[in-house]
């Protein structure tokens, strides 16, 4: 992302903004950060905590960007192949069959 590191945009759902009961001001402040996310052409976006990623998801609905939007520690564990059934809501179609791993058949 450009820009990006110590520079770049912050979400907007982060110190309490998340649970504020301000939404319209909290989306109208990520807008930066979807344009931000939008002008990538990433197929995906990677949070790494819970309020970005609630805050994200939000925003690619509310602005149209309709990218994905997971947790790190989703990729990882698909990765991994230690992905459960259950925890692959948030991925797009082309990965929520990829490598998951069912403890049941394991054996």
């Amino acid at each position: 992302m450009v820009p990006n590191k110590s520079n770049n945009y912050c979400c907007g759902g982060g110190g309490g903004f998340l649970q504020s009961g301000f939404k319209e001001e909290r989306l109208e402040f990520g807008r930066i950060k979807d344009e931000q996310i939008k002008a990538t052409g990433a197929d995906y976006c990677i949070a790494g905590c819970h309020n970005c990623h609630a805050q994200i998801h939000e925003l690619s609905d509310h602005y149209g960007g309709h990218y994905p939007v997971v947790h790190f520690w989703t990729i990882l564990c698909l990765a991994l192949g230690v992905l459960g059934p259950n925890e692959r809501a948030y991925l797009g179609d082309d990965l929520k069959e990829v490598n998951v791993f069912h403890p049941e058949t394991a054996m």
